[in-house]
């Protein structure tokens, strides 16, 4: 079977959260769900849960 490209999920943060996380996506110049995507990536490599580019 394929991998599949994507798989959604509803996420809740807490209203400062979402907020910092807004601040730091437009001064990456992402989108919101781009950069949480991003941070998760990041953190999965660092962790050695994810296999580095």
């Amino acid at each position: 079977m394929g991998k599949q490209a994507n798989k959604g999920f509803l996420l809740r943060l807490d209203a400062e959260m979402m907020e910092q996380v807004e601040k730091w996506a437009a001064q990456e110049f992402r989108s919101v769900n781009g950069q949480i995507q991003w941070i998760i990536a990041e953190s999965l490599k660092r962790h050695g849960r994810m296999k580095k580019e």
